[in-house]
């Protein structure tokens, strides 16, 4: 996809951590340890199947997808079966997508 499908900022960890340090003064290393966890959890969750709710928020769940028999490797166009598997899938809830809808153009 192109970049003009996204906001230009990309924000990672480090700076997740850096912004809750500044609006609750907590140690660096505590905070980064909490998201650890935080993030440890909801993979141990999506991999025994189970759908992560977080309110105000969105929802994490495991998608099964289907398989199919007649894929291409789009490298070298050779033909592949696609076995079905699972992916993990984010729906955001109600708040969120009122926020998002709302970014101006």
């Amino acid at each position: 996809m192109s970049d003009k499908y996204y906001m230009t900022k990309k924000i990672c960890k480090a700076d997740i951590v850096e912004q809750i340090h500044q609006t609750t003064n907590l140690p660096k290393k505590d905070i980064s340890l909490v998201l650890d966890s935080f993030f440890s959890e909801v993979k141990e969750g999506l991999c025994s199947g189970s759908v992560i709710e977080l309110r105000n928020f969105g929802t994490f769940e495991p998608r099964l997808r289907k398989g199919k028999a007649n894929s291409r490797n789009p490298k070298t166009g050779e033909k592949v079966k696609a076995e079905p598997h699972y992916i993990a899938a984010f729906r955001p809830g109600s708040e969120l997508k009122e926020k998002i809808w709302k970014i101006k153009i």
